[in-house]
């Protein structure tokens, strides 16, 4: 007998296919939450290796809208050295929260492209408001390498691209945690961080007082992926109408993506981030989504933008078989 034989099946089987989704490509070409320039070169980056042509191919139907506009910083005065151009990062985001909750609204998944992280304040917003018009609730899995829980009491560099997650658990500066007129956007019960390795000392404290659920490298390593994206799809899925993702590129290692924001070794590997992004596909569960900070200054030759877009895909229900 041939053993090749064995590995098929008796009758053939047809392709799972993705989830038919109508999606919003909104481009936020955002650097002033960050502490270096590049990543609002990032919506063209992840365009320019195909996302809207590869997600028509999955099936879904695709919508790119463009990108909001952004002020220059070297024509934006920096403000207060703890809430560094506060008033234009604000701007933006009103402007994302206008266009996410519309997208929503209209039965549409948004899937927001960045740019630096603050943008979140923004998406997160548009979220909020969408489940609060319904009285529903959703809840909010993010990954990334740092907190990003810090305040304007607690930021070593004032850069709001370190805040986005505190603003929208209602901590922080209140022009960034009354956006779109209410707060917390979403409920520390209902949030989770995965794939934490870099943390400010305030950001300690505030993640260990803030009852979100925190999975650092450390139990990604130990409890390995699976089980952590488990647990972790159980608490954002609990009595919840659906959650958001806000994916930083800088939660996989960087000799896999050196093109992101804020660089830190020891993080994901290529399987365990293709793993996280499938079983959110197989959840079923996914309603909005983020993917920010790279940066293709510090790329070569786009291979961080490309691997963004796979993740992208497998997060949108692309399958090995």
């Amino acid at each position: 007998m041939n053993p090749s034989r064995l590995l098929l099946p008796s009758s053939p089987r047809p392709p799972r296919t993705a989830r038919r989704r109508n999606i919003d490509l909104i481009g936020v070409p955002l650097d002033l939450g960050a502490g270096r320039r590049g990543v609002d070169m990032g919506p063209s980056a992840f365009r320019i290796a195909g996302l809207a042509g590869k997600l028509t191919h999955l099936g879904h139907k695709v919508r790119d809208g463009g990108d909001l506009f952004v002020p220059n910083p070297e024509v934006s005065r920096t403000g207060a050295r703890n809430l560094k151009f506060l008033p234009e990062i604000v701007k933006v985001c009103r402007a994302l929260h206008e266009r996410v909750r519309r997208s929503m609204d209209a039965g549409r998944l948004p899937l927001t492209l960045g740019g630096d992280h603050s943008l979140a304040i923004g998406s997160l917003a548009g979220v909020a408001a969408h489940h609060r018009a319904r009285g529903t609730h959703f809840g909010l899995l993010w990954v990334d390498a740092h907190g990003d829980v810090n305040t304007p009491e607690t930021t070593p560099s004032g850069n709001i691209h370190g805040m986005p997650l505190a603003a929208s658990l209602g901590l922080g500066a209140r022009a960034l945690t009354r956006l779109g007129g209410f707060a917390p956007k979403v409920a520390a019960e209902r949030t989770v961080l995965i794939g934490v390795r870099d943390l400010d000392p305030g950001e300690k404290t505030i993640l260990r007082d803030s009852g979100i659920t925190v999975f650092t490298m450390k139990e990604v390593d130990g409890l390995g992926m699976s089980a952590v994206v488990e647990r972790a799809l159980s608490v954002v899925t609990r009595g919840t109408a659906g959650f958001h993702l806000s994916f930083d590129l800088d939660a996989i290692d960087p000799s896999l993506t050196p093109g992101v924001g804020t660089a830190v070794p020891g993080g994901i590997n290529y399987r365990e981030a293709h793993l996280l992004m499938e079983m959110i596909a197989d959840s079923g569960q996914l309603a909005s989504f983020d993917l920010v900070e790279l940066n293709p200054i510090l790329d070569n030759r786009n291979v961080s933008g490309e691997i963004g877009v796979e993740l992208a895909l497998s997060a949108l229900g692309k399958r090995i078989l």
